[in-house]
């Protein structure tokens, strides 16, 4: 499982010729979060989860080659303008692959998972200390009835807030009650952490720190 791989651009895959969402590549190997995250979980995470996410948005939008050619984000922005025929496969199989291109770039491997000062400034000026950010995000997520995610956000306004969506929701989409960019996630479902975790989300939550793409975190901060 050795393989490396680059990270295709949102944009890019968005607004690719085909006029089809693609399978991103990623830019670390299976087993480069290790021991935080298993090569296995990875392997199908990547694979067999978030492919058929991939496969099944195109498989909804294959009639409505309009709608095909706009980035997924727009989709999101306006859901009930999508047919209701195939809106609630775009916004479960939607949501699954956005979200799981966004979530592949939060990760880094743990040598190079280091705070910058700019985010531990900002954290540190919304939410009293990086400490009681990271405990109100790790709260969120483990408190995420079910399935979801937990997300740091930066709304309208341009304050940072700590949310959780379920399913595969995020917080661009029209149908949920707080909307705002996405600055960090972490996928909940149970796939991505149970090989390794079984019921101990709270472990998993725990160990995400280790492995957060902290100057990717930044960079979306300063969009």
């Amino acid at each position: 499982m050795k393989r490396t791989f680059f990270i295709v651009s949102l944009v890019a895959v968005g607004m690719s010729l085909m006029a089809q969402y693609q399978l991103p590549r990623l830019d670390y190997s299976y087993s480069a979060l290790e021991p935080y995250i298993d090569s296995t979980t990875m392997y199908i995470h990547y694979n067999n989860h978030h492919a058929a996410y991939t496969t099944n948005l195109n498989k909804a939008l294959a009639e409505f080659p309009d709608l095909q050619k706009q980035p997924v984000t727009d989709l999101f922005a306006q859901l009930d303008k999508v047919p209701e025929t195939i809106r609630t496969s775009v916004r479960n199989n939607g949501g699954g692959y956005y979200n799981h291109m966004l979530f592949w770039q939060m990760l880094t491997p743990p040598a190079n998972s280091k705070m910058t000062a700019y985010v531990e400034e900002v954290l540190t000026a919304n939410f009293g200390s990086v400490d009681r950010f990271k405990e109100a995000f790790g709260k969120a997520a483990a408190t995420r009835f079910g399935s979801g995610w937990a997300w740091l956000i930066k709304d309208a306004g341009g304050k940072y807030r700590i949310i959780s969506t379920p399913n595969q929701d995020n917080p661009l989409m029209s149908v949920v009650s707080v909307n705002g960019t996405p600055i960090l996630a972490l996928d909940v479902w149970e796939h991505a952490y149970y090989l390794k975790y079984q019921s101990k989300r709270a472990d998993y939550v725990s160990n995400f720190w280790s492995v957060v793409n902290w100057k990717k975190v930044e960079e979306l901060m300063k969009k």
